[in-house]
């Protein structure tokens, strides 16, 4: 895998407790990545359907995973949405490997916005 599991849990942990810090309450990965989808919207905490928050989780998917050239930015539509086209397949990983691909891209996403 990208990293060794410890290491991983570790940096994974240490970025649950920061962004506790900042929300009051420890997010897991679902609302990491809605968090990862608002500021990619940039139109702040606002109220979203559930279908915008499904939306807003998969932009954030697609923005962490383009981090590594699985997605590229296509088009940002009218109401300032972005959209994302696949570039190259995910390999494949059995679910414990697809959870820990994508903390490995969420906490590379969080270190490039240090």
């Amino acid at each position: 895998m990208i990293e060794e599991s410890d290491n991983l849990d570790h940096r994974w942990t240490q970025l649950r407790a920061l962004l506790m810090k900042q929300f009051g309450k420890k997010p897991d990965l679902n609302a990491i990545l809605f968090l990862i989808g608002i500021q990619e919207l940039g139109k702040g905490i606002t109220e979203f359907t559930k279908e915008e928050k499904q939306d807003l989780m998969h932009i954030a998917t697609c923005k962490v995973f383009s981090l590594s050239g699985y997605y590229e930015l296509e088009s940002v539509d009218e109401e300032g949405w972005p959209h994302y086209k696949a570039v190259k397949p995910i390999p494949f990983a059995n679910l414990k490997e697809q959870e820990k691909m994508l903390k490995w891209h969420i906490l590379e996403y969080f270190n490039q916005l240090d």
